[in-house]
């Protein structure tokens, strides 16, 4: 089950938007773009390990699953800042923390074998085009939504409350259709992007 929250805040830093803004691409995107490629490509590498792991013995490799959930962890508070979704600058590495972001997976006991097969050769046709299709109109609106949310921001401090739920609606969407496709979960990612009681 996932917790995926990117707390909205009273008022926004109207300094730091502009900031972002105009210096967001050199101090914020490329030192963590960098570091990220790189723990990317790693965390690509254990996914791969991993479904021969869980084909074999039906268990997600706990240390390689939590090594997933920082990954998720560190792209999340980059993305709330690219989408000036949260105030202050993103922390580098895996173990670090974030007071406004907050994202976790439970570790699964099991996971299908055949779920898994079925992932691997099916799975753009049943999970990647139906989503990926309603995602494509979806991340069209969260871009103009920025964009009016950047001047809402800068004239009165304040992010609307429901452009914000929508954008992180969207980005928890996203996330649970990665733990999906990297065979972290078995539960079939649902059509929206609100919180999901269990």
């Amino acid at each position: 089950m996932l917790t995926f929250d990117i707390k909205h805040q009273d008022r926004y830093s109207r300094g730091e938007l502009l900031l972002r803004a105009i210096f967001g691409w050199l101090y914020i995107q490329i030192p963590h773009a960098f570091l990220l490629f790189f723990v990317g490509l790693w965390g690509a590498l254990l996914r791969f390990i991993s479904f021969f792991i869980i084909l074999f013995t039906g268990r997600y490799p706990e240390s390689f699953f939590e090594f997933q959930v920082q990954l998720i962890r560190w792209q999340t508070r980059l993305n709330a800042r690219l989408f000036n979704l949260a105030d202050d600058y993103p922390s580098f590495g895996l173990d670090a923390t974030d007071q406004y972001v907050n994202v976790d997976v439970k570790y699964p006991e099991r996971i299908s074998r055949g779920l898994v097969l079925l992932r691997f050769f099916l799975g753009p046709i049943y999970v990647i085009i139906p989503h990926a299709f309603i995602l494509f109109f979806r991340i069209i609106w969260v871009l103009i939504l920025v964009f009016l949310a950047f001047w809402v921001v800068l004239f009165t401090g304040e992010f609307p409350a429901s452009w914000h739920e929508f954008i992180v609606g969207t980005l928890r969407w996203q996330t649970r259709v990665n733990l999906y496709m990297w065979y972290m979960t078995d539960e079939y990612p649902p059509f929206t992007g609100k919180p999901v009681a269990r």
